[in-house]
């Protein structure tokens, strides 16, 4: 925990490049191995839900993935060059808003292409709002979904829903730290092995 009260000190920290900080301070251990910690699959009609849901990850410190967020890298490029690699591999989990409009819509078309081989590996999040029909996504509910329910006060549900993803990472973050602690020991005994 962290306390604060310098609003320019705030906003650097806000605005600090984790992984870049982390090379600079020395550590040599690659802790951040995607860019994004997620990204944030929607139908435009579902834009308020995703905004609101980026800004509350990103309070918890995630990195996100958020179309609005990244205009001033995808202008005068291929966007669909640009979005593909972020669905396939350059985010840790994809968070798909699945609403009646989503598949109707072509670039959550072209997203949900491109991410769709990695359900079954832990990857994609969906999250189901309450007005899709039964049978919708068949293929995307098989696995395990967050529920939003527009007839409830949507602002709390999505806190919730941060919270959930936010425990998600903190679990990702601590698998990857025991397997290179588990690395370094095993380098380290292989290295005293040969000493001997």
């Amino acid at each position: 925990m962290l306390s604060v009260e310098d609003p320019k000190l705030i906003f650097y920290l806000r605005n600090l490049v984790w992984r870049a900080f982390t090379k600079q301070a020395g550590f040599t251990a690659e802790y951040f191995d995607r860019p994004y910690d997620f990204a944030l699959s929607f139908s435009g009609t579902e834009r308020p839900i995703a905004e609101r849901l980026n800004v509350l990850l990103s309070e918890r410190e995630m990195s996100v993935f958020y179309d609005q967020n990244e205009q001033h890298r995808i202008i005068a490029k291929d966007v669909e060059d640009y979005l593909v690699p972020i669905y396939r591999s350059e985010a840790l989990f994809v968070v798909p808003i699945l609403s009646p409009e989503y598949t109707t819509r072509i670039w959550a078309k072209i997203e949900s292409d491109a991410f769709k081989e990695r359900f079954g590996q832990g990857a994609v999040i969906p999250i189901k709002v309450s007005t899709v029909q039964e049978g919708f996504f068949n293929d995307y509910m098989r696995y395990g979904y967050l529920t939003l329910d527009v007839a409830r006060d949507v602002e709390h549900q999505l806190v919730e829903i941060a919270d959930t993803l936010g425990k998600r990472m903190l679990d990702e973050r601590a698998r990857a730290a025991n397997q290179a602690v588990a690395a370094i020991t095993n380098s380290h005994a292989r290295a005293t092995n040969v000493s001997c």
